[in-house]
């Protein structure tokens, strides 16, 4: 019975999906393409923003430029770098309380997946501030209007900056879960590779991995589309031609930029298809044992696709074909069988 009820829910919300109003952010990308980002900014009329982002960057010295022609084009902004891995609540209520403090008018998420995920709950926060976060989680429980919020990922991996998705910490209770409602959708993003060429190789490939995850388990899932199919088989394509590349060659812009296309499509196909055991299993990790949530999919996500067995053999076998491990002579399950081997090995 429990069965049937998750399966009709399932159809229902799948269908209910079709009349939603999604949103892609408006991009800004290629290399160098943080520069421009300033005066299209002051173009929509943001004069002061929150910029979300974490101690670790702003000690790199990642955002100077950004920062500078912030300045240059007479926006004011003020910084909370106080985001941990697995933001938590408090995270957002003090980044929430600079907001306001300082009338700001939008907000840029700065970093990888967690300042994305704390400011998307500030925004969700500054649309519903009558509303908890733990008011919020689950499905559709923002449903207002969020600020202009810029997302300007430094990782290729979350996809953070196209999906509906803000995960949290309860530091409390350790309990990690999701905000997801598509108003939470980012309005603009930047990609530029530049911003990723210093990251070392254990977190390029944990977010490769991460972004991989998205794309498999969204293709594999009952709730794609059309569309998100095609999203799906063009991030794992370039996961599997581009991830060894940026791994050992940190400073090759070339697959620096397809990784984070890759990242960008297998974020926009799970923000509609949905992820699965793998995410569900690796949020808890990281919600009780502080595991990186990229890490945890990179082990996870091979046992749970060979757990599946034969329900799985055609999809995969067609990742398979698409990124250019199988024969032609072998049959599905084979095909499979390369797949998460290859998934194993990566």
């Amino acid at each position: 019975m429990s069965k049937l009820y998750y399966r009709t829910f399932q159809i229902t919300l799948w269908i209910a999906s079709h009349f939603l109003p999604w949103r892609q952010p408006r991009l800004l990308e290629g290399a160098d393409s943080l520069g421009k980002l300033p005066a299209f900014i002051k173009s929509k009329g943001i004069n002061h923003v929150l910029i979300v982002t974490d101690h670790g960057l702003v000690a790199l010295g990642l955002m100077d430029g950004l920062l500078s022609g912030l300045s240059a084009a007479g926006v004011r902004y003020i910084i909370y770098d106080k985001t941990v891995p697995n933001p938590t609540i408090d995270n957002i209520e003090e980044a929430l309380t600079m907001y306001r403090a300082n009338q700001c008018d939008g907000i840029i998420a700065f970093g990888g997946g967690s300042p994305m995920d704390c400011a998307k709950g500030v925004a969700a926060r500054v649309a519903r501030p009558k509303k908890s976060i733990p008011q919020m989680k689950g499905l559709l429980k923002v449903l207002g209007k969020i600020p202009p919020l810029t997302a300007i990922p430094t990782t290729a991996g979350t996809g953070s900056e196209t999906t509906l998705a803000a995960v949290v910490t309860n530091s409390q209770t350790h309990e990690k879960y999701a905000l997801n409602d598509i108003s939470l959708i980012p309005h603009y993003a930047v990609l530029d590779p530049l911003l990723t060429v210093k990251l070392p190789p254990h977190i390029t490939s944990t977010t490769g991995m991460d972004a991989l995850t998205h794309a498999v388990e969204a293709y594999i899932g009952r709730s794609n589309t059309a569309k998100t199919r095609h999203y799906s088989q063009e991030a794992v394509k370039l996961v599997f031609e581009n991830l060894h590349i940026a791994y050992t060659d940190g400073a090759n812009l070339d697959a620096r930029t397809k990784m984070q296309k890759a990242a960008f499509l297998a974020g926009a196909a799970f923000t509609r298809a949905y992820v699965g055991y793998a995410h569900a299993i690796a949020h808890t990790l990281g919600g009780f044992y502080g595991v990186p949530h990229g890490l945890a999919n990179a082990v996870l996500l091979p046992y749970i696709l060979d757990y599946f067995g034969a329900s799985v053999h055609k999809p995969l076998a067609e990742l398979a074909d698409l990124a250019g491990i199988s024969a032609p002579g072998d049959s599905l399950a084979q095909k499979a069988e390369c797949f998460i081997a290859a998934v194993r090995d990566m």
